[in-house]
């Protein structure tokens, strides 16, 4: 039995940047996990809020997917970017359900370096996302 393929839709969101999107891709019961926040983040509203702060966040010219490893419904995409002059690099674990809507999406960066300035920078664009 074969599921959907759920990163066509995150795909779709890198692409576009369109919320919409993003919104059409995430399971009602999505976990996300950040490499910051202590406690995994349920529900769609708050999975939604985390990624878009985040492609707001690491998503200028230099952001590019440098791998992909894949089973049946989850992936592993590497990253790097640059953002204030810091390198990072990091990974997207994403798992999706048999309709292919993304279930669970985890996120880990390093270096430390870069791990506490996206830490800063999320958590002033999430207050202002909270308003």
């Amino acid at each position: 039995m074969s599921s959907k393929d759920g990163l066509a839709g995150w795909h779709a969101f890198i692409d576009s940047r369109d919320p919409a999107v993003l919104e059409a891709a995430l399971a009602d019961d999505v976990v996300f996990e950040s490499p910051v926040v202590h406690t995994p983040q349920a529900g769609k509203a708050l999975t939604r809020m985390y990624l878009l702060g985040a492609a707001m966040t690491l998503g200028n010219d230099s952001f590019r997917y440098v791998g992909e490893w894949r089973s049946e419904r989850s992936a592993v995409l590497e990253f790097t970017c640059v953002v204030d002059g810091i390198s990072i690099n990091g990974v997207d674990m994403i798992w999706w359900n048999e309709a292919g809507l993304i279930d669970r999406f985890k996120v880990m960066v390093r270096p430390l370096k870069a791990m506490e300035m996206l830490r800063a920078k999320m958590a002033a664009l999430l207050q202002t996302m909270k308003h």
